[in-house]
């Protein structure tokens, strides 16, 4: 049995409103109490850059060094853990004088040469209060949703879309200066067709494995069920082989460049791409659930996901769950817990009520935060 992936210690410098922390964990879930403000997110956020991008909330890395009178030169996070890999030391920071999308990444002291291989130790899943409105936002929003799940199980799955990207780019930029060479553009379809054809059956598969997971799973979770599927992007000809899908989003942005051109943006491909949910049980979309039904629509992907994750990794992700139980009752908490506690994954909860953690008794470490402190928690455990 592989041996479960968790955080052993976690240091921070220069980082929110830490200064300076060193928190010492074992495998057990971390639940991190304290007011609203007192810097539970911050930590988690922090935790969060352990995994390629921008963390869970997608800011600019200048914007979380610490601010005030004395400000920080940078900021640093630091990890010991038990990894998909072994035992393994991951340091990432950023100094004052960086560039606002460069972060260092170390693994083992050593520096690496892309944050993608942050995914060879471990795979982050979260889930935060401002996704609650991920059902009733853009289609964007979901499609940065879905990529992180792709993401998790295919580590390729991030280079693919940054090239894509600056593939599309170009593409504009040369339809929006009229130099339309036909070689050029030629050459750059030819690229995202490949690549956009590989995004969107990597997206096809994932959304696939995890509906045949929901389904097996609905009768027995006490959270609804959803239904999941794609549209937007070539999803008649998802049962087409590779080649035949790319010489068809080749043709389709061939035959849409003045169309294009006379947007200032690419108006079919992957990158228009949709999520589309609904609660199984009503038949309906999810955007038009209830507030408490979204959140457990959505509690019941996440899960879901890292169940995928575990089967097809052999290693279940590390949790981010921020205000985890604030909505739920005392019944759906304790089956949310024990649920958790099947991944055998380690998951950080916060909340400002340690009384909300009551049923996960010794199997979480108990932890207050306060004004950038954060001090074990009396008792050390939610008994």
């Amino acid at each position: 049995m592989a041996a479960k992936v968790h955080i052993q210690k976690l240091k921070l410098a220069g980082f929110r409103n830490y200064a300076n922390l060193s928190l010492d964990l074992d495998e057990r879930h971390v639940v991190l109490s304290g007011d609203n403000g007192a810097g539970k997110t911050n930590l988690m956020e922090a935790v969060s850059l352990l995994t390629p991008g921008r963390g869970m909330r997608r800011a600019p890395y200048g914007d979380l060094i610490k601010a005030g009178p004395e400000p920080a030169p940078g900021f640093s996070v630091f990890a010991s853990l038990e990894g998909m890999a072994g035992p393994v030391e991951i340091g990432t920071g950023v100094d004052g004088g960086e560039e606002s999308g460069s972060r260092r990444v170390r693994i083992n002291g050593a520096p690496a040469r892309t944050t993608d291989e942050l995914l060879e130790h471990l795979r982050l899943l979260w889930l935060t209060p401002a996704m609650d409105g991920l059902f009733t936002g853009s289609a964007g929003d979901r499609r940065r949703f879905l990529d992180r799940l792709v993401l998790s199980v295919d580590p390729a799955h991030g280079g693919r879309a940054l090239n894509y990207e600056r593939a599309m780019r170009s593409r504009n930029r040369l339809l929006s200066e009229g130099r339309a060479d036909p070689a050029w553009l030629d050459g750059l379809e030819g690229q995202m067709a490949e690549l956009g054809v590989a995004m969107a059956m990597a997206r096809n598969e994932v959304v696939s494995l995890l509906s045949d997971l929901i389904e097996s799973n609905a009768e027995h979770s006490v959270f609804p069920a959803a239904t999941v599927r794609l549209e937007g992007f070539l999803e008649d000809q998802a049962l087409a082989s590779a080649s035949d899908m790319e010489m068809a989003f080749a043709g389709m942005l061939e035959t849409g460049r003045r169309r294009d051109a006379a947007a200032g943006r690419t108006l079919s491909g992957p990158h228009r791409s949709d999520l589309i949910v609904h609660h199984r049980a009503k038949a309906m979309p999810a955007a038009l659930s209830s507030t408490g039904e979204q959140k457990a629509l959505l509690i019941g992907l996440v899960l879901g996901h890292a169940q995928l994750v575990r089967a097809m990794t052999g290693h279940a992700p590390v949790l981010l769950l921020d205000e985890i139980a604030a909505h739920l009752d005392e019944g759906r908490r304790a089956a949310l817990f024990d649920l958790i506690e099947a991944l055998e994954c380690q998951a950080f909860m916060t909340g400002t009520d340690v009384s909300m953690f009551s049923s996960l008794g010794s199997r979480g470490q108990i932890f207050s935060v306060a004004s950038g402190r954060v001090t074990p928690h009396p008792g050390g455990s939610a008994d």
